[in-house]
């Protein structure tokens, strides 16, 4: 399990560093994929599954998908195109497919190893509990979350109707 620590931790500072140092929109939110998957894989050699399912299912599944739409949404005129066809190329893949293909041996290795990386230390942390912790004495922080969210959403929905209907009225200005 330690092996498989470090091997994940590794790709997951590679892969950010991919992001950081990254210039194409598409490169690092590939390199953020995955980023995101070697931390989920750091949870499951720590032991915590649940911790490293909710952060494949949250964050590489659906924040990730997320960031795809809003870079698609954001079509750069005539340069993206011709910026799409060089990122189909194979080099663009070689360094996540590199560092995924680790994650996989790691992972491989992780479930047919002497434990089967179900060696847990300590309190099994399961999806009852955390359900019980959030909506126990959390309750008003989830709900406000929530109601933020609703916010966001709502706002968002509004500013690209104003887009679309081509008024761009600045705050504050009058009717």
């Amino acid at each position: 399990m330690t092996l498989a620590f470090y091997l994940s931790g590794l790709v997951a500072v590679l892969a950010t560093l991919g992001v950081i140092a990254g210039t194409n929109a598409v490169h690092a939110l590939l390199n953020l994929i995955v980023s995101l998957i070697a931390v989920a894989m750091v949870f499951f050699a720590l032991g915590a599954p649940f911790a490293g399912a909710l952060e494949i299912i949250v964050y590489a599944g659906a924040i990730m998908v997320l960031f795809v739409f809003v870079v698609m949404i954001l079509n750069l005129g005539e340069g993206a195109a011709e910026q799409e066809r060089l990122w189909l190329q194979a080099r663009t893949w070689v360094a996540p497919s590199l560092l995924s293909a680790v994650l996989l041996v790691t992972m491989v290795m992780m479930l047919w190893g002497q434990d089967g990386g179900r060696h847990i230390t300590g309190d099994l942390l399961t999806a009852k509990a955390v359900g019980i912790t959030l909506f126990g004495p959390w309750l008003l922080v989830v709900e406000l979350a929530a109601m933020l969210l609703l916010a966001a959403l709502v706002t968002a929905s509004h500013v690209g109707r104003m887009a679309e209907a081509g008024t761009t009225k600045s705050v504050g200005s009058k009717p």
